[in-house]
């Protein structure tokens, strides 16, 4: 008998969230986290007891916040904790797997300090239900993108990417890449995977640009 698949009301409702500041986290990738601060580890102690499951969603750089919920970004994604370990000074660390997507629809009572944030996963039901197949221009991904890598001293495995298919590539390449908080944002946001390239070639051929003493304002 196969596993029932999933709909969007089958997804919680509401979640604790871990606020990390330039953290990403994309659908089907995977992030090391150091635990410390005693709301976060009641987090963890509490998500480990239900489901394993919590909301990774970053600070808000604008007074008020991003959209529905103060001091944080409109749109985060559910993880789940796939590996946990304990330090002897009391930190936990722990690996999370990105799951679905959702926007910030209101907030809940918090729980041992930590915050709790309702969520709409309408919005990226993609994640869920899975992607129409969107042709990218990999040679102009992996050209720009590699090139600026390459030139900030971060090391790629052209034959492995190659090898990659479309989202893995666009994946892999957004994961690796030095973003600032807002780009890594931008990253989040891009509903699908062709919207997520054009995004990466635009920032790194601009950055390009830039770096040659080019005028990249329009």
């Amino acid at each position: 008998m196969g596993v029932p698949r999933l709909t969007l009301a089958d997804l919680p409702p509401v979640l604790p969230v871990f606020a990390v500041p330039g953290a990403l986290l994309l659908p089907g990738t995977r992030l090391p986290l150091t635990v410390f601060e005693p709301r976060y580890l009641a987090l963890t102690d509490d998500a480990l007891g239900a489901g394993r499951l919590f909301a990774l969603v970053q600070p808000s750089p604008h007074p008020g916040g991003d959209g529905a919920v103060a001091g944080l970004y409109g749109t985060g994604i559910v993880a789940r904790i796939v590996a946990f370990g304990e330090t002897g000074d009391g930190r936990y660390l722990i690996t999370a797997l990105g799951l679905w997507r959702f926007r910030l629809a209101g907030e809940d009572a918090g729980r041992s300090g930590y915050r709790r944030v309702r969520a709409d996963y309408a919005p990226y039901a993609v994640d869920l239900l899975g992607e129409a197949a969107a042709g990218i221009d990999r040679h102009r991904l992996m050209s720009g993108v590699t090139t600026y890598l390459t030139r900030q001293g971060i090391a790629t495995d052209p034959a492995k990417l190659e090898e990659a298919g479309d989202a893995d590539l666009v994946t892999a390449l957004a994961m690796t890449a030095p973003l600032s908080p807002e780009e890594k944002q931008a990253m989040l946001e891009a509903v699908g995977v062709a919207e997520r390239a054009r995004l990466m070639m635009t920032l790194f051929e601009m950055a390009l640009l830039a770096e040659a003493g080019q005028d990249v304002r329009h």
